[in-house]
């Protein structure tokens, strides 16, 4: 049986954490608005292209001169930048202008496809947006020379199927998609996701409107794959869903804005993000976080350097310098997602040892064991699959 997390005191923290906005109402509405050109401009996943004919050669000198980053908000440590500027000698023009990896990709796919300087050098996407672009050949090969840290990875992202190796895709946080509840209200421990449509809790549900998140837990409780996915398995989702949704079981469809709903009781069970709940506990000790009973789903943000990129090299170094687990601790004591480096249990602990005794930033074995990861979609299975969860959401 799956056991709740209790809340620890609260941590040297953010007041809130970067919103995510993973496609879901958005990716579905790129889908359904941008239609066949969509597809046109992206190919099909089945067809892999090759970025590494647009690495430019390594020439073995020393990074030098600007960077320009462009990332979510509320996702980088302070003085970090600054830290790093005094150890490379670079200079970083840091900005905090990703909101929405669908709204991204529209707004840069002309000029990326045409080859035009984007104005950033490295960017941080979603991994599913990371993929498409690395499909799309848009993505320079990140060196293993020059990205030596790139060993600290965890073992089950560095050995990534979709990017062996990590050649193209960098991991930057990750975290688990699970369940949340209001413990003192819910009167009892939440387990499972059929948990969820328990009369008692009518009204009183949210789940989360983007199609990966939302559908896959519920795709797993009912047997079906998310590692090879298929319509039939997520139609049968979109049909569990619909009928809770009609029975008036689901209050709405969120982002990130089920944190407001759960920290005013407005529901008592939420899907949620990990590292949201980790603040939400701060301010309220009845609230717990479960991987259900049938599992539940990692997601994971990336660092990658658009083909596009004015300074590779420079790129690399920002990597590297994150993935040195020292200086990795303080992004995590931040941002309190899970760490994408293995074994940061004394890097954590010099900082504040109730960050690695916190199991929403450093799962016991038995969530991850029920942590799945979703397969990278083709171009045609995203615009299908988003279509049938829209069409119960209504996003």
């Amino acid at each position: 049986m799956a056991s709740s997390i209790d809340p620890f005191s609260k941590l040297d923290a953010t007041p809130t954490n970067r919103r995510r906005f993973l496609g879901g109402g958005a990716a579905a509405a790129a889908a359904l608005v941008l239609g066949p050109s969509f597809l046109a401009a992206c190919g099909s996943s089945s067809t892999t292209a090759s970025s590494s004919s647009s690495t430019p050669p390594d020439d073995g000198a020393p990074a030098t001169g600007n960077l320009r980053i462009s990332n979510w908000p509320l996702y980088m440590a302070d003085g970090f930048v600054a830290a790093f500027q005094a150890a490379t000698k670079l200079t970083v023009d840091y900005k905090e202008d990703f909101n929405d990896n669908e709204e991204w990709f529209a707004k840069n796919k002309e000029p990326l496809s045409r080859k035009q300087d984007i104005g950033a050098d490295l960017v941080v996407p979603t991994q599913f947006m990371a993929l498409r672009l690395k499909q799309l050949g848009w993505l320079n090969e990140i060196s293993d020379t020059r990205v030596p840290n790139k060993k600290n990875l965890r073992p089950d992202l560095l050995n990534n199927p979709d990017d062996p190796g990590r050649k193209f895709i960098a991991p930057y946080m990750s975290g688990m998609t699970g369940l949340a509840y209001n413990r003192k209200l819910a009167g009892r421990d939440i387990t499972k996701v059929e948990d969820l449509w328990d009369p008692k809790f009518k009204g009183k549900v949210s789940l989360l409107s983007d199609t990966q998140d939302g559908l896959g837990m519920v795709m797993l409780s009912q047997g079906s794959s998310i590692e090879k996915p298929d319509i039939g398995g997520l139609q049968k989702a979109v049909d569990t869903v619909k009928e809770q949704k009609d029975k008036g079981q689901i209050r709405r469809f969120t982002g990130n804005d089920y944190t407001d709903d759960l920290a005013a009781g407005n529901v008592i069970v939420a899907q949620a993000y990990s590292g949201d709940v980790v603040q939400l506990q701060a301010d309220n000790p009845d609230l717990a976080f479960v991987v259900p009973e049938g599992g539940g789903t990692w997601f994971v943000d990336t660092q990658v350097i658009p083909y596009t990129t004015q300074n590779q090299h420079a790129a690399e170094a920002w990597i590297n310098y994150v993935y040195d687990r020292p200086n990795y601790a303080k992004l995590i004591a931040k941002t309190q997602y899970v760490p994408v480096l293995a074994d940061m249990t004394d890097e954590l602990n010099k900082i504040n040892p109730k960050l690695s005794a916190n199991p929403l930033i450093v799962p016991p074995k038995d969530y991850t064991d029920k942590l799945h990861t979703w397969a990278a979609l083709t171009d045609e299975q995203t615009q299908q699959f988003n279509t049938a969860y829209a069409a119960v959401t209504g996003s």
